[in-house]
């Protein structure tokens, strides 16, 4: 069976109290009742990266990971046991939460042409100095596609 590594998610209008005209929008990232993550978040953090940035690759030896970009434009970028690639888009206005697996290599480049925002969930929490994240290459990988 292949792992689902993309989670589409709900968006929602928002409207006025006044006259009902739509001022924004709600996107669901996380209910407990949803049971859409495999596994409980004990760390929510945001980052961001520049444009053109890339973020990574590297992996987590022991957190599982949750990503959803909630400002600009991203690509994240998985590498399978397999060595195959696969790349998800995620934005404000296309919000796909990207599950990263422990001990899968992972990266993200901001396609934006401004800071892009992150929002992360983690089931293990982060600690200065827990050193579970090791730095990796994607040899193989045609980088410029993205620049």
């Amino acid at each position: 069976m292949k792992e689902n590594f993309q989670i589409k998610l709900e968006k929602h209008l928002t409207r006025s109290i006044d006259d009902e005209h739509v001022n924004g929008s709600l996107t669901v990232i996380w209910r407990d009742w949803d049971k859409i993550l495999q596994n409980t978040p004990k760390m929510v953090y945001v980052s961001s990266v520049e444009p053109g940035g890339i973020k990574g690759p590297h992996i987590h030896t022991k957190r599982n990971s949750y990503f959803t970009c909630i400002h600009g434009k991203v690509v994240f970028i998985l590498q399978t046991n397999e060595g195959e690639f696969l790349e998800i888009e995620s934005s404000a206005e296309n919000p796909v939460m990207i599950y990263v697996p422990k001990n899968m290599a992972s990266a993200h480049i901001n396609l934006s042409d401004s800071s892009s925002t992150v929002l992360a969930l983690a089931d293990l929490a982060w600690r200065p100095n827990d050193q579970e994240m090791k730095n990796t290459t994607f040899t193989n990988y045609d980088w410029k596609k993205w620049i």
